[in-house]
Formats: C-alpha cells, structure tokens, sequence
C-alpha cells in the first residue's frame, strides 16, 4: 500500500515551497506514519498495520477493535 494511513485515510497533500524571492515549487507533505503490530484479544490475533502517529494516539484512547471497526465502516481498512 502506498503512503496512506490504514485507521484515519491521512494520505500525501500538494503543496508549494515558497522561497524568500516569493517563487513558488511545487512539494509533498507526507504524513508521519509508522509500522506497527497490534494484538487483537477479540480474533486472539496480532494485525500488523500502517498508521499515522494521530492514528496511534486514537488507538491508545479508544482501543484497537474500535479503530479497525471504524475504519472498515469508512472503508480505509478491508
């Protein structure tokens, strides 16, 4: 998979490097993501997953079921 966050669907934006002179290239901002292994006591299973570092912060507050819940609901997760 490309650089796309499996839980929130962060992905790479365009953007512009604007020098001092005012001249203006055209650039990538990536999201800061990271591979992790995750255990899932429900399917008594490890998932190994792409996220982004908010992705990460999200699971530790709701939990790793409901974050995949949600993202197979969106369709950021098969």
């Amino acid at each position: 998979m490309s650089r796309v966050c499996q839980i929130t669907g962060k992905s790479v934006m365009v953007g512009n490097n604007v020098s001092h002179s005012n001249r203006k290239t055209k650039r990538k901002f990536y999201p800061n993501l990271l591979t992790k292994k995750f255990y899932v006591p429900e399917d008594d299973m490890y998932v190994t997953l792409k996220i982004s570092a908010a992705a990460l912060r999200t699971i530790n507050k709701k939990g790793i079921s409901a974050c995949l819940k949600e993202a197979r609901e969106k369709g950021f997760l098969k």
